[in-house]
């Protein structure tokens, strides 16, 4: 019996801190990925992405991001020099990712929710300066997220891992962006929801690598692991795994501009 290999992409992967690499490209590429988008958070990890981006040629493609957590550690020279790295190679780059906003306590203590839109207004006006599409961390900050992002008139973005509320997951929606599904489907309740309720034509699957995933059975996930991703989808949607891995492969295609 022959197993089907369906063509899938991880919209959302921290590859600069995967151990082992090498096996973990070979693995995800028997699993039948054909693309991965490798996000970065600050200077060090965007100079690692653009250069594994240059390794796997033509199978990693580089998003060049400020994540809200680097911002607490950082003062504001490294970010000024991150922002200018960005601007400098965002031609390089298939996306701005991961930004935004983060409003659990634990970051807002030591990166301030004006500070955090400070810099998330920072990289907005690159994305929209260079015409790329955004890959959103909003973690508590759902509304304020969306809003600074359709306030700089961007279409093309991905809430990546959504489990926020209801109402704006139908702005994010009807604005023509898109959410993630993450391995997190199998078991929690507000990220099953939201992918219940988008529309397939507004998911990508990601697994936010190495993330730990599972309540009962923990595991650091890998690229490989987007397999977990379209299961879930396909399971809490009623549709085929084939279906879900056709269209939200067509969505990353679309969305990142790159070739089939």
């Amino acid at each position: 019996m022959t197993v089907k290999i369906l063509k899938l992409i991880d919209t959302h992967a921290h590859l600069d801190e995967i151990g082992d690499l090498e096996r973990a490209v070979g693995e995800a590429r028997q699993t039948g990925l054909v693309a991965i988008i490798a996000v970065g958070q600050d200077y060090e990890s965007n100079i690692k992405v653009l250069e594994m981006s240059e390794k796997y040629k033509g199978f990693v493609y580089p998003a060049l991001g400020l994540h809200p957590w680097s911002l607490g550690a950082a003062d504001a020279s490294k970010i000024e020099l991150n922002l200018r790295f960005i601007e400098e190679n965002i031609a390089k780059a298939v996306a701005v990712g991961e930004v935004g906003l983060d409003y659990d306590k634990r970051v807002t203590a030591s990166a301030g929710k004006e500070r955090q839109k400070e810099y998330f207004r920072a990289v907005l006006g690159l994305a929209r300066k260079y015409d790329k599409p955004l890959s959103v961390h909003s973690r508590y900050s759902w509304k304020d997220s969306f809003e600074l992002v359709k306030e700089y008139s961007i279409k093309r973005a991905v809430f990546h891992w959504y489990t926020g509320f209801s109402g704006v997951l139908r702005e994010i929606i009807n604005e023509g962006c898109f959410i993630s599904a993450t391995p997190a489907g199998e078991y929690h309740d507000e990220h099953r929801r939201a992918i219940r309720e988008a529309p397939l034509e507004n998911l990508l699957l990601e697994t936010d690598c190495p993330v730990t995933y599972g309540r009962e059975v923990k595991y650091q996930s890998r690229p490989a692991d987007i397999v977990r991703s379209l299961k879930a989808a396909a399971q809490i949607k009623g549709v085929s795994e084939d279906s879900v891995a056709d269209k939200t492969t067509e969505n990353a295609l679309r969305l990142f501009g790159l070739s089939s």
